[in-house]
């Protein structure tokens, strides 16, 4: 779905032009469900309980026709979702905005993104992402259009991780880099600092990722046998202690979509300022006023989850050279180590029981 009906506040028909804004037609082997739960399922992004609103007010029709959301689809329907309002042009704007650029050739691009920055225009974020910077940066590259597929970016990390993310300029530099991806040959390392002592000094943790039933706008992590979501595997190296948190080398062996914020939560350990899963409340350490205004600094220091896509490595999809860059801590997420460090010399091991 390209509109996020999510963010609509009120559904209403009366006496007003409606616009189609997207159409699906249901696979002839399709089993009967209601219509709300294929509908959620088809976009996971979307909220079930707005489906289920949109279709009340008559904006989710099949064959041309309001239906309730227990409605049950059936095979070969047509579904379309109308509404009060246009549908929203999601052409990619070339936009004027400053890009750290590590590394450049005619091929490529390693861009060192700041946190903050949407990566790709989405629902709520049509301007002012990462890819309408690059729009900008490269308009006047011959052959290169940002709102082609088959050119751009050749990952994603999320708004609020800072990093690096790689960029192609060609169509054949991003089949083949998309190619490393799948194999899971690129070599990709993140820095965090996640709540709580992580008792190993490394470790692996593999566990199906998908949608969260009871927020879909985030991740949980299932049983590899569950059948449920995606494998997603992140290899952790502890870097350094700070006795309530600690800072980790997460390794991805997959991508997932909030992969490491999903398997740190799951083991006890959520990243630092991380409001999603629950990072951004005093998880560990003392009750006394003076820890608690300490964490509020911290979490003034770097008001966003504590993860930063430090290294990345591929093979030049031209030279077949191996490429390997790393990015230096942002300096929200450096003041806020630097800041742990400052404690953890005021303390000693007593002071860290729990």
């Amino acid at each position: 779905m390209i509109e996020d009906i999510n963010e609509i506040e009120e559904f209403e028909t009366d006496d007003q032009q409606l616009y189609e804004h997207w159409k699906i037609e249901v696979d002839p082997g399709q089993t009967q469900v209601r219509i709300d739960k294929f509908l959620s399922e088809k976009n996971p992004y979307q909220s079930r309980n707005r489906i289920q609103q949109a279709a009340e007010a008559g904006f989710i029709r099949v064959n041309g026709m309001p239906v309730k959301s227990n409605y049950k689809v059936r095979p070969n329907d047509v579904i379309t979702l109308v509404l009060d309002r246009p549908k929203h042009d999601t052409s990619i704007v070339a936009e004027d905005i400053p890009l750290d650029i590590a590394y450049e050739d005619d091929d490529v691009m390693v861009v060192n993104k700041k946190a903050g920055m949407v990566v790709h225009p989405g629902a709520g974020n049509f301007t002012g992402t990462l890819i309408n910077a690059i729009a900008w940066y490269l308009k006047d590259l011959e052959g290169f259009d940002a709102n082609d597929p088959e050119v751009g970016l050749v990952h994603r990390i999320d708004k609020d991780t800072s990093g690096l993310i790689l960029v192609a300029k060609t169509a054949a530099a991003k089949t083949a880099l998309g190619k490393q991806f799948f194999n899971k040959t690129t070599h990709r390392s993140y820095n965090a600092l996640v709540w709580g002592n992580v008792v190993e000094d490394e470790g692996r943790i593999e566990g199906n990722v998908a949608r969260d039933p009871k927020n879909r706008l985030r991740m949980k992590v299932f049983p590899t046998d569950s059948g449920i979501g995606k494998t997603a595997v992140t290899h952790y190296k502890v870097l350094e202690r700070f006795g309530y948190t600690t800072l980790v080398e997460c390794i991805l062996e997959t991508g997932r979509t909030h992969q490491i914020r999903a398997h740190m939560k799951n083991i006890g350990h959520p990243l630092f300022a991380d409001e999603t899963y629950g990072g951004n409340e005093i998880l560990r350490g003392q009750r006394s006023g003076t820890y608690k205004a300490f964490i509020q600094n911290c979490f003034k220091l770097c008001p966003r989850q504590a993860l930063h896509a430090k290294t990345l490595g591929f093979v030049h999809p031209t030279t077949g050279k191996q490429m390997d860059f790393d990015s230096e801590w942002p300096a929200d997420f450096s003041s806020l180590i630097e800041k742990w460090r400052g404690y953890i010399k005021g303390t000693t091991q007593d002071t860290f029981a729990e």
